[in-house]
């Protein structure tokens, strides 16, 4: 049985989930478990994530548009295409070891964070965009795969959307996550509705998520244009490495830090 305390609890955690989203990636690492925490079964709070996910990123992309940030219609072509990829992926019940899982996704985003603090810096005639040609295509082929995955379980996509339109688009961290908002948004719809439709979706506690969720998303895109690449790379740096080491030790990581503050109050 729910008490108050736990929507307060599910709003609070959808807040920093929507802001850590909306910057960087991986906020699902937190909400999964605290939905599962609450009693729901796995599959039913992946889907239920997904509601809070889709009015997160419709309020962020609101957001960055009201600080005059859009990268339509690119957004949109990449969006269909994770769109297609995510109907696919939602489908799809991939046979991995969860622990190998989890310790492959913390070298992926290690990586990632190593690529962005010591690559050199482009000089400005390298940082012109490439939003068409040969790089939409490219940019496209990838983002239906990153639609598979998105589809599957999402957490911590936002790091690798990050690197590849940073890096292969050249686009500025504050437009990277204009976009990245935008086609999450478009391909979340296809993700939930196929949740929604094998009845894996709790609507109660998915909305009330969504207020927490839409709240930090709408605060994380209006101050991260304020702010600009600075805060979005530092913020980037600091989630990651947290991700990745929460990921690879998992549960343990978890246990030492209760045991160690707490005692025998965590054995109860």
């Amino acid at each position: 049985m729910m008490e108050w305390y736990h929507y307060v609890l599910l709003v609070a955690v959808g807040f920093a989930v929507g802001f850590i989203n909306t910057v960087a990636g991986g906020g699902s690492l937190l909400s999964l478990p605290t939905l599962i925490f609450l009693g729901l079964p796995p599959a039913v709070a992946n889907g239920t994530n997904r509601v809070a996910i889709v009015i997160q990123t419709a309020l962020a992309t609101a957001g960055f548009k009201s600080k005059g940030v859009s990268t339509f219609p690119f957004n949109l072509y990449l969006g269909i295409a994770a769109f297609l990829g995510a109907i696919l992926g939602a489908w799809i019940a991939i046979d991995i070891n969860g622990e190998t899982f989890n310790r492959i996704l913390a070298m992926v985003m290690l990586a990632v964070v190593l690529i962005i603090v010591f690559k050199p810096k482009m000089r400005l005639e390298e940082m012109e965009e490439r939003l068409t040609g040969k790089y939409l295509w490219l940019s496209l082929v990838v983002f239906f795969f990153f639609g598979i995955y998105g589809g599957f379980i999402n957490a911590g996509l936002g790091f690798l959307m990050i690197f590849f339109m940073h890096y292969v688009n050249r686009m500025n961290l504050v437009r990277v996550n204009a976009t990245k908002v935008a086609v999450v948004f478009i391909y979340m719809l296809s993700a939930l509705a196929v949740f929604a439709l094998n009845d894996k979706v709790n609507w109660k506690l998915g909305l009330i998520l969504a207020i927490g969720n839409g709240s930090g998303a709408w605060v994380a895109s209006r101050y991260s244009v304020k702010k600009g690449d600075g805060f979005i790379k530092t913020f980037l740096v600091v989630v990651v490495i947290a991700m990745a080491i929460k990921l690879w030790f998992g549960d343990q990581l978890i246990d030492w830090i209760c045991s160690s503050a707490f005692g025998d109050f965590c054995d109860k």
